[in-house]
């Protein structure tokens, strides 16, 4: 029996050998055939290529693997899809009952490329096509429904390229990872989580998802951190001449919805924008912000809700500038926004951020008609700057630090209050508060008040339309405006404290108003102008009542006269005072007035008839505007030179003068500019004249300058022999109240006689009736 059971042990061992050996075979046969098939028939079957580096096929487990997969762009020996390994397992039970079911997919560090050539087409649009019906009109019969599954779908540290060869876009995403249970034949539902960084700077963007396939419905949860926002300088760059971007986001969002209705989405969570940067240049920003942070109850645009609970702007800062053609935002966008509108207008091209202001606008459009709250909004530290550089100088005002903050907003109740206070930079400040009506925008409370501006400030307007400007006078005003409806009723309140014209500039450019005549008729006798403005009817076509500037002009020109006597006492005491304490010089030059001397003779004698006198004189210089009008003598120098060399060894005063006068909007002049330019994006005459005049040399003139009026002011002094008691302190940089550079002076010791009585005396006539009634405001100014 031995022998027996021996055969038969032997014989099943060969029948077990033979088995595998022909699996073995099989499976060595069977993957390079595989591999030979895909290649040969992947055009047809796909319409386009596809090639690997080997195969592995197990026809008994359905266990199939590619690796050095790659799939090529139609009839082009350029990769489409690549991936280090292409892994998938098969249901080959569930083929018998015509089943067909992929039980795993892998992609192994897959690189894909996708292209939009058109606005609807793409380099996989034939792909689609390749697999759509070919006649979608003719009617077929019904069909059992095709049993096919894919579970367990996973991508591993993919990276995928997107570019747009009409805008010129090019972007990629990387470390993309996405994991799904998959979708079975019988359900509609494709569940899945992904992960992906952004292929240039920080961030990530993780999440989960449920879409229904069938009806579109999604439902998605996901985290943003810190995601690099580069690709929206891309978009920027079609209609855009120039400029820079870059921002970062950040989210925490849930949200339901479906893709065939924009509006149909309910959303809640948070969103910031961090870091956000646009302009001119990376160092020249038009538009920034540190932080846009809103918190989302729940947003429903098509149940036409919005529940904030906060929408918080920190640090936002703008800048508006304007130049002799355009301004610094069409100059970027072109004139009146004509690139953005040649943009919008071409329909073979599709941009991101044009498509997200219309998404916006859509809402935005519902959003007052709508139920809304916001619990609490708020704007910190804003800075908005305008520079006008169309006057013959700069003229520039800075709304620095500025806050807007308002109570619970919410439609449901009543009046919203809103308080925006600001400091105005060099000086002033501003406040301003509305309750606003929130069922009906066009019924609101407003009140307002802007104070302690000096009128200097407006200097490059008045020595452009007027040739003279002001070196003294402070701007308060009020107003209280009541609306309903859009129907409005006011008070409004101008008042101007002791506005005083000085020499006038001459400049070819600037026209010429007597502006100390204009005075006479505006300024009353307490020197102040001061009306009162009402306002009335719609919004839209508002009625401005006059009539108290009317009857104030007449009022100056018939009963003014009579006070003239009291109106020069005030003057001459002024004067005494004013010229005691400061010396104030002309912009880039180095003399003083008669009067200025004769004052500077008598703080001589004084000092000299009085052993324990000093004077302490404190330099307030207004270095930026000095530096300015040198910038721009020395450039108009070198233009007259240029077209007169016979000059270069003779040049003189009366060549000074007439340079002096010349006008920096001089065609021929900004002509001679314009080919000096060694850049582009160079918009004003400022920037011109600095390509030409290295800052060196206005800082050396600038020096020269401060050291001459020192020497002059000295001089004086040393004639009486007291130039020791006179002692400089370190200048200071400022911009001063009266627009102009000065020196504060300061007396150690006795007094001048006559400085107190002009003191005396003042407080005497500010006692009385004229002037009395604006005793609290001169006390608000001499604290500035």
């Amino acid at each position: 029996m031995k022998p027996k059971k021996s055969r038969l042990r032997k014989g099943l061992i060969v029948t077990a050998c033979v088995i595998i050996g022909i699996c073995t075979l099989i499976i060595v046969f069977i993957s390079p055939i595989a591999k030979y098939l895909v290649e040969k028939y992947s055009v047809k079957y796909t319409g386009r290529q596809i090639k690997m580096s080997w195969a592995y096929v197990n026809p008994f487990t359905g266990y199939v693997h590619f690796s050095n997969f790659k799939i090529y762009e139609a009839k082009s020996d350029t990769v489409f899809l690549s991936m280090e390994g292409l892994s998938a397992g098969f249901n080959l039970h569930k083929l018998l009952s015509k089943e067909y079911e992929i039980t795993s997919m892998t992609l192994d560090r897959p690189t894909g490329i996708a292209i939009q050539e058109t606005r609807n087409t793409f380099n996989f649009t034939d792909i689609i096509n390749h697999f759509s019906p070919s006649d979608t009109s003719k009617p077929t019969k019904p069909k059992s429904p095709t049993k096919f599954s894919i579970l367990n779908i996973k991508i591993n540290d993919g990276t995928f390229y997107f570019r747009d060869t009409l805008i010129g876009i090019n972007y990629f995403i990387k470390n993309f990872n996405f994991e799904s249970s998959g979708i079975q034949w019988n359900s509609d539902t494709l569940p899945g989580k992904f992960s992906f960084a952004p292929g240039i700077g920080p961030g990530s963007i993780a999440g989960k998802f449920n879409i229904n396939l069938r009806d579109l419905d999604y439902l998605f949860d996901f985290t943003i951190v810190n995601f690099n926002l580069s690709i929206i300088e891309q978009y920027l760059k079609d209609m855009t001449n120039y400029g820079t971007f870059s921002a970062y986001l950040n989210a925490s969002l849930k949200a339901k919805g479906n893709f065939r209705d924009g509006e149909n989405i309910d959303a809640k969570g948070r969103i910031s924008i961090n870091n956000f940067h646009f302009g001119k240049s990376v160092n020249d920003d038009y538009v920034s912000f540190d932080t846009l942070a809103v918190g989302i109850t729940e947003i429903n645009p098509k149940e036409h809700f919005y529940h904030l609970d906060s929408l918080s702007l920190a640090h936002p800062c703008f800048k508006y500038e304007k130049y002799d053609y355009l301004d610094n935002v069409e100059t970027m966008f072109g004139k009146s926004g004509t690139n953005v509108a040649s943009e919008d207008a071409n329909p073979a091209k599709f941009n991101l951020i044009l498509a997200l202001a219309h998404f916006f606008a859509n809402i935005s459009r519902n959003f007052f008609h709508s139920e809304y709250k916001i619990n609490d909004l708020e704007v910190k530290r804003a800075d908005i700057k305008f520079n006008d550089y169309s006057t013959n100088e700069k003229f520039t005002i800075d709304a620095d630090p500025l806050y807007i903050l308002a109570d619970s907003i919410d439609k449901s109740h009543g009046d919203v209050k809103i308080i925006l206070k600001s400091q105005i930079q060099p000086y002033g400040n501003m406040l301003i508060t509305a309750d606003i009506n929130p069922r009906d925008s066009a019924s609101f409370d407003l009140n307002y008040h802007f104070g302690k501006i000096p009128i200097t400030l407006f200097n490059p307007y008045l020595i452009s339309f007027s040739s003279y400007p002001l070196d003294r006078g402070t701007i308060e005003l009020n107003g209280a405006w009541k609306v309903r409806n859009g129907f409005i009723q006011s008070q409004n309140h101008l008042l101007v404290i002791d506005p005083r014209v000085t020499k006038r500039v001459k400049n070819k450019a600037s026209r010429w108003i007597p502006l100390w005549m204009v005075m006479a008729l505006v300024r009353e006798r307490s020197n102040v102008i001061d009306y009162q403005i009402p306002i009335s009817g719609s919004l839209r076509s508002p009625t401005f009542h006059l009539s108290d500037i009317v009857f104030s002009t007449l009022n100056n020109i018939f009963v003014k006269p009579v006070t003239t006597p009291y109106r020069l006492k005030v003057q001459s005491l002024e004067d005494v005072i004013e010229k005691s304490l400061s010396i104030t010089w002309e912009t880039h030059h180095a003399s003083m007035t008669r009067l200025q001397e004769k004052f500077v003779g008598k703080m001589a004698d004084f000092i000299a008839s009085n052993p324990s006198a000093m004077v302490t004189v404190y330099p307030e210089l207004y270095a930026a505007k000095e530096k300015e009008y040198i910038l721009f003598y020395e450039t108009k120098k070198k233009y007259y030179l240029a077209y007169h060399p016979e000059k270069r060894g003779t040049f003189d005063e009366s060549d000074s003068e007439y340079v002096d006068k010349m006008s920096v909007k001089d065609s021929d002049f900004v002509h001679y500019l314009n080919k000096k330019l060694k850049r582009s994006l160079v918009f004003t005459i400022q920037e011109k004249c600095a390509n030409i005049i290295d800052s060196n040399v206005v800082n050396t003139e600038y020096n020269l300058l401060c050291k001459s009026r020192e020497n002059l002011f000295l001089s004086i002094f040393k004639e009486k022999g007291v130039a020791d008691r006179v002692k400089f302190v370190h200048a200071h940089d400022i911009i001063p109240y009266n627009g102009f550079s000065f020196y504060r002076l300061e007396y150690k010791g006795d007094i001048p006689d006559y400085l107190m009585a002009a003191y005396k005396k003042i407080d005497e006539l500010n006692n009385e009736t004229p002037r009395e009634k604006y005793e609290k405001e001169r006390k608000k100014i001499k604290s500035i």
